[in-house]
This record gives structure tokens, C-alpha cells and sequence, in this order.
């Protein structure tokens, strides 16, 4: 097979007219050559850190819809499934990305369950570290999220981190919000990379201290105007990721988007593009190709090197994406799950008034760290309630894994007008989590994913809406067409409900997340980020 078009050549930042020639899934030649091809080929864009697990799609699914923005490999943390299925969950994803042409690079969960402050559906410890990091197929120790325990030397945790260093493989860091003299610590425990900063100053300084910054542009957690600044300078160590992307963003873009902003910034071609295609690929050691003589033949031909519209995608020398079409098929697989709880009673949704204060977690847009304020209480016959014109509604977290209380508490900037939300998707022990304007609507969004044994819904007075998600509760077993359109529908019903946050299911998801300060609520109660331990819902 020959390909022609104006090649880019990123390592040695030149762009000729050439054509390549592929023998099986190699490249075997690159040679100059003239011609009237117009478009531009290049090697293939990874996004550096995501779970798969966000999109809604199992692997191969996910691969469908990629392709067709030009990414032909991803750096996978399969932490959500694992928490909910343990190293099960590890195995079925490497198995069903096994079965299509895409360059999935999957990782060893560090973090499951990610804090003993919640309640998940697995444990993998240091044993369970290394008999996966034995295997080929892993190709890293996936983000240490436990932070506070690389820092205070927590023994479990050094155990992993040795392991990694065992095999001879990277560790990935998470550590929002860490300067000074923790991160120092933290680095120096062998932690090379971070996706989690939200400030310009931060990212600096990580950078400065020898580690390598992601710039994250999620569907929920956005951080990508706060750190392209520091592109032009440290090109050599920064790289692009999405790390949770929802169904409809991946329907429109990916890393080629990031690209195409980047560029619209101004910042060069090659240091762009550095980031997007060279950077994960050295940094992991994966086995996908950089458009080399000798290489795998992963590459793609996009008709600009402004928008990044891709026209064909290669992998291994496969076309599996041509003008408008994937050619990746869908595979079988059977559904795996744990879910364990019946149906709740409005009652457990009650919160007798005790003060006139309460804490509320202020979620931001962008962001998935969140504030904690102190607001007023809203009290009818002796309970606490939500207040819709002031926006603090109730939320609550429900363990799925056994029948136990929900969890209580309130949040700011959801905006429902009415009804509820709810999800099984909640980093990291996917619990069932809920948001609404009135006890009877919580109850019913819950018990409506309850019955689903897992999804993500909305509901109001005359109204049910719900997208199931048959695998481990948080992941769909539809193409991505299909999810990405029931997403979309959904999401639409929670804006009518009154919510103006772009994503709100995704911010819902990250209500649950402990590891991410300051304010969140478990299916255990309101957790104090910061100081790491619970606090009081009133005060």
C-alpha cells in the first residue's frame, strides 16, 4: 500500500511531498517525491490519559467513534470499572480492546477502592499490583490518587509505586493543588506526570520540579486556557488528554480539537503537535508508530493544519477510518455487573433540623474541584430542605453494593427548577449519586437506576427518562451512536429541568470524588477534602 500527501515530519519539523509505502503493519519507506496531493499526513493522536469508562462505551466501541477524529491510541486508567469489578474489570476491557484495530495501552489501577471513606465493589491491593503489572498488556502504574499517602509514607502505597519500579514501568501522578515541598515529596517517590493542575502558577511549577504536565480538556474538568501558556516553552514535556469524556463530545471532537485550538493561539505546528502525537509515545513506551521508517504503521491524513478534519485514519497499516466512515465493526461481549441494593423509601431521604447552618458543596463549572460554603438552612416541619431560589438543592449518595442509609447532604449551582438527576456513574466507587428539588423526586431517580441496575436519568413530575448502563453500571452495551444520542436527549431533559451547567451529569459524577478537595459527599457522609476526613452537615 502507498500513501500520498504532504508529510509531516514532527521530529525533524520540516512538512515534504512524499509518499509511504506500507508492508503488512509496517512503514517501509518514506520518500520524497512530487506531486498534487494537497492534504496532510502525520502520525496519529493520543489522548495521554483518559478512562474509557467515561465515554459510556466499552473499548471497541470507543475506537469506532475515535478514529474519525484521528486518535489512534489512548494511555487507559481502568480505575472506574475496576472499582466496582476489581481486576475482572481490568481483564474485560484489555480483552474487548484486544478485538479492534486501536492502540489501547491500559494500566494498573492504583487507588481501588480509591479512600477506605467510601464504599466500592472491589479491592486491588500491592499483590494484585504486581501479578497485573507482570502482565505485557499493562503498560504502567495508573494515577497514584492517594496522594497524602505517598507524601506520609504510607506502606501499601510504597509497595505499588515498587512494583512499578520493578517492571520498569512509569507511574502516573495525581496530585491537584500539591506545591512545595508535598509535591517534592511526591515526585520523589518516582512520579513523573500530572493532569490534575487547574492554575497556570501550579503547572509551573510542577514542570520546573521535573514533571510532566497533561493539559486536560475533559467534558467536565476543562483546564486547557489555564495551562497552553506554558506549551511554547515546555513543549518537550507536556501532552493533551481528555481524562472523562461523555458520548456526545466524542461524537464531535477529541484531541484534534485541542490541536486546532492550540493553533488557533498562535503556538508552532511541531510544538503542537509534539505534544498531541510524540510526547505519550515516548514518555509510556507504546508501541505505536511516529510515522518512521520502520514504524507501525499508525498515521492519519487530515485536510488542513488548522482544523485537523480527518480524512483517513491507519493503524497497523489498517484503514479504519475513510471520509466520513469508521470501518472499526462492533464485537460481542457479555455484560458484567454488581449491583446489589433494593429499592429505597422517601423516608431515608429525610434530614431532621438540628441548626441553622449547614454546609454546602459550591460546584463550579470547568472544575471538578469544588468550595464549601455556609449557607442558611431551609426548614419545613422539622427537616431540612432544598431551596430552588437560592439554588442549594439536596443531594444524596446511595451505596450500591449493599443495602445501607443514603448519605445527605446540599449543593449549589446544579439549578434544577424541578425533579431530579441521578447517576451510577460516580467517581470513584461509583455509588449511586442524585441531585433534586424534592425528596419524592430524589427517591424516584434513585430507585429508577436501582431498577435499571445501573444509568443515568432524569425525572420530574410527568416525566421518566433514564439511559441504562447494563456494564458494571457505568458503562452502555450500544454503539456510540446510539449512547451519544440518548445521552444528548438526556442531558437536554436536565437543562429543561433548569440546570445551566454544560455538563451536568459529568459534574454530578465528580461529586462523589474524595481525592478532589474541597467539599464532597460519599455514601459514608460529607468529606472534607482538605483535611481528608469527614465533617458535619450542620453546624
Amino acid at each position: 500500500m502507498k500513501v500520498k500527501g504532504q508529510i509531516v515530519d514532527i521530529q525533524n519539523q520540516r512538512i515534504f511531498k512524499g509518499e509511504i509505502t506500507v508492508e503488512n503493519d509496517k512503514i517501509v519507506a518514506i520518500t520524497e517525491q512530487n506531486h498534487d496531493v494537497d492534504h496532510y499526513i502525520l502520525p496519529g493522536f493520543i489522548d495521554a490519559h483518559i478512562h474509557i469508562e467515561s465515554s459510556m462505551l466499552v473499548p471497541s466501541e470507543f475506537a469506532k467513534l475515535a478514529v474519525k477524529h484521528g486518535t489512534v491510541g489512548t494511555v487507559s486508567d481502568p480505575h472506574e470499572i475496576a472499582n466496582v469489578l476489581g481486576v475482572e474489570g481490568v481483564e474485560f476491557m484489555i480483552e474487548n480492546g484486544k478485538k479492534v484495530p486501536f492502540k489501547f495501552n491500559f494500566g494498573a489501577p492504583s487507588c481501588v477502592p480509591a479512600t477506605t471513606f467510601e464504599s466500592a465493589g472491589a479491592v486491588i491491593d500491592s499483590d494484585d499490583i504486581k501479578k497485573l503489572l507482570e502482565n505485557p498488556d499493562i503498560k504502567y502504574l495508573a494515577e497514584m490518587m492517594n496522594y497524602p499517602g505517598v507524601i506520609f509514607d504510607d506502606e501499601e502505597v510504597l509497595k505499588k509505586i515498587a512494583w512499578a519500579k520493578h517492571y520498569n514501568k512509569p507511574v502516573d501522578g495525581h496530585a491537584p493543588g500539591v506545591i512545595g515541598d508535598d509535591i517534592t515529596k511526591y515526585i520523589s517517590a518516582g512520579i513523573y506526570t500530572d493532569h490534575e493542575c487547574f492554575t497556570y502558577n501550579e503547572a509551573l511549577e510542577k514542570l520546573e520540579k521535573g514533571m510532566k504536565i497533561l493539559i486536560r480538556e475533559g467534558s467536565a474538568a476543562k483546564n486547557f486556557e489555564a495551562l497552553i501558556d506554558l506549551l511554547p516553552e515546555h513543549f518537550e514535556n507536556m501532552m493533551f488528554c481528555s481524562d472523562d469524556k461523555h458520548p456526545d463530545d466524542l461524537l464531535l471532537h477529541h484531541i484534534n480539537k485541542l490541536c486546532a485550538r492550540a493553533i488557533a493561539k498562535g503556538i508552532d505546528l511541531f510544538k503542537v503537535l509534539q505534544a498531541a502525537c510524540i510526547n505519550p509515545v515516548k514518555h509510556y513506551g507504546l508501541d505505536v508508530g511516529l510515522l518512521q521508517e520502520g514504524d507501525f504503521a499508525d498515521f492519519i491524513v487530515v485536510e488542513d493544519l488548522k482544523t485537523f478534519k480527518t480524512l483517513q485514519t491507519y493503524v497497523n497499516g489498517a484503514l479504519v477510518y475513510n471520509e466520513d466512515e469508521s470501518l472499526i465493526t462492533s464485537v460481542a461481549f457479555k455484560n458484567l455487573n454488581n449491583f446489589n441494593c433494593d429499592k429505597k423509601d422517601i423516608s431515608e431521604f429525610k434530614i431532621e433540623a438540628a441548626a441553622k447552618q449547614i454546609r454546602v458543596i459550591e460546584a463550579l463549572e470547568g472544575q471538578l474541584v469544588t468550595n464549601e460554603l455556609i449557607e442558611e438552612a431551609t426548614v419545613k416541619n422539622g427537616f431540612l430542605e432544598s431551596n430552588t431560589n437560592k439554588d442549594i438543592l439536596k443531594m444524596a449518595v446511595v451505596n450500591r453494593y449493599k443495602n445501607d442509609t443514603p448519605a445527605l447532604a446540599f449543593i449549589k449551582n446544579f439549578g434544577l427548577k424541578e425533579g431530579a438527576i441521578a447517576s451510577s456513574v460516580g467517581h470513584d466507587s461509583h455509588n449511586i449519586i442524585a441531585v433534586g428539588t424534592t425528596d419524592e423526586a430524589i427517591c424516584k431517580a434513585v430507585n429508577l437506576i436501582i431498577e435499571n441496575k445501573g444509568g443515568i436519568c432524569a425525572v420530574s413530575a410527568s416525566e421518566e427518562k433514564i439511559v441504562p448502563l447494563p456494564v458494571a453500571g457505568i458503562i452502555s452495551d450500544q454503539d456510540g451512536e446510539t449512547i451519544g444520542k440518548q445521552y444528548a436527549e438526556l442531558d437536554k431533559m436536565a437543562k429543561a429541568l433548569g440546570s445551566n451547567l454544560h455538563a451536568p451529569y459529568m459534574t454530578l459524577s465528580f461529586m462523589a470524588l474524595l481525592v478532589i478537595p474541597s467539599l464532597k459527599l460519599s455514601d459514608k457522609g460529607l468529606f472534607n477534602g482538605k483535611d481528608f476526613k469527614f465533617t458535619d452537615l450542620q453546624l
